[in-house]
């Protein structure tokens, strides 16, 4: 008889015999280094802990922690492990929502992911008037970027997601546009710029030349993205094309809190996504400064299963592809 793979066989210990608490225990134990604040942090005496641990080092046949005076520190193995038990109880804790919701006599849960530009500019808005309109379906939505979000497709982890238009399509979903986008150059309500005639904001300069605009605004320091963003590249091509680079700004972040703070409260300048600064245009905490020829981006949209979607996921989508639409 064959003797199965060594996977084959862990796998099959893991199905007869773990249990979710194993995976808690390992997460804490890594995270807090010490088997005695583990057993406190989930309720469990120390020996308990320390039985479970080594019954999973056993099931494992690998070591997972070195011992040591101050506490336990996690193996190489163990590390390797981590990843895949974060997820999977990521995974139970939506499952633990989704049995709730189905409970509270509700029409369902979706996990919904979404790029930052897409938060701030469709589902700010769309998503507590969906709730509103549909106060039985409970939404988890969670932050994410490209690849990312791609990943959480592959895995089946997500319901939807909102975003701009993937490089390639994962096999089985499409795109439906939402909202246009464009790129913008903002500031705070109060910044000088507001007052010069060469720069009229929240209007076309059609009427001046691109270059005079420019030099109005490349007198004054600007925040910039990293590099390797899309607006950081189109900032940059500015700066070719007119020859002139503005001074800047020493911190350079893709942090929303930091920068909108700093928009609001530095004499700054900075070229985002319409979308991604529409709430603080909104509010009037920032205003555009109109620069000629802002390049249009691909357009917040919704990715989504071509079929085979819950009630819930699909309420949601109906409701956003008919509550923003393309060119809103």
């Amino acid at each position: 008889m064959t003797t199965p793979p060594l996977a084959t066989t862990l796998l099959n210990r893991l199905l007869a015999r773990g249990k979710f608490r194993h995976v808690q225990v390992l997460l804490q134990l890594a995270e807090l280094g010490s088997v005695q604040r583990t057993a406190d942090a989930i309720g469990m005496t120390q020996s308990a802990v320390t039985q479970t641990l080594a019954y999973l080092e056993r099931l494992l046949d690998v070591r997972l922690f070195e011992r040591h005076a101050r506490g336990v520190r996690p193996t190489p193995a163990c590390n390797d492990l981590l990843p895949v038990a974060r997820q999977l109880m990521l995974g139970m804790a939506d499952v633990a929502g989704a049995v709730d919701a189905r409970r509270r006599q509700g029409l369902g849960f979706v996990r919904v992911l979404a790029s930052v530009s897409a938060i701030h500019g469709v589902l700010v808005d769309a998503l507590p008037a969906f709730a509103e309109a549909q106060p039985a379906i409970r939404v988890q939505l969670a932050e994410a970027e490209g690849e990312d979000q791609l990943l959480a497709i592959a895995r089946a982890e997500v319901d939807l997601v909102v975003c701009r238009r993937p490089g390639a399509m994962p096999q089985g979903w499409e795109f439906h546009a939402l909202r246009e986008d464009r790129f913008a150059v903002v500031c705070r309500a109060d910044h000088p710029l507001l007052a010069d005639a060469a720069v009229p904001g929240g209007s076309p300069a059609a009427d001046l030349p691109a270059d005079q605009t420019w030099a109005a605004l490349a007198a004054h320091p600007w925040l910039l993205l990293p590099a390797g963003v899309a607006a950081r590249g189109h900032f940059d091509a500015l700066c070719e094309r007119f020859g002139r680079t503005p001074p800047i700004y020493p911190v350079s972040t893709r942090s929303l809190p930091l920068m909108g703070w700093l928009l609001r409260h530095q004499p700054l300048l900075a070229l985002l996504p319409l979308n991604l600064a529409r709430p603080w245009l909104a509010t009037g905490e920032l205003r555009e400064l109109a620069l000629p020829d802002m390049a249009a981006i691909e357009p917040i949209g919704l990715l989504q299963p071509q079929s085979g979607m819950g009630e819930a996921a699909l309420a949601l989508s109906d409701f956003l592809r008919g509550r923003i639409g393309a060119g809103d």
